[in-house]
């Protein structure tokens, strides 16, 4: 279930002409503790409220996704994953150098960044 708060949050993150991923409240993160949210196609599953930044984050793959059709993210996500992985052989190291990541915490400070984002700007 989604706060009204956040969807004011949510719809300033993102041009009029889109839709808005919902933002659902899960009581245990599917990946651990350390993990606030994970952004499922439109769905961005969370187990606490998000601060601005964190949403952007979130809202930055949301884009990813969508311009590589969902399931091409997924599959992409997860070899780099497992490739870089197998490069440091370090779980957490491995996650922060995946490029749709590196893109994400790069811009979530930057609460204007998704207006004027270039798409595959991960390239």
């Amino acid at each position: 279930m989604a706060l009204p708060g956040y969807w004011h949050n949510v719809c300033t993150l993102t041009t009029k002409t889109e839709s808005m991923p919902k933002v659902l409240y899960i009581k245990k993160h599917p990946f651990g503790k350390n993990f606030l949210a994970i952004t499922l196609t439109e769905f961005i599953l969370t187990v606490a409220p998000l601060n601005n930044y964190d949403l952007n984050h979130e809202m930055i793959h949301v884009k990813q996704q969508r311009e590589l059709l969902y399931l091409p993210f997924f599959i992409w996500y997860g070899i780099e994953w497992l490739i870089l992985y197998f490069k440091y052989r370090d779980w957490t190291k491995a996650y922060f150098h995946i490029r749709f990541e590196k893109e994400a915490y790069q811009h979530q400070g930057d609460l204007s960044y998704l207006k004027r984002r270039r798409h595959y700007n991960y390239l």
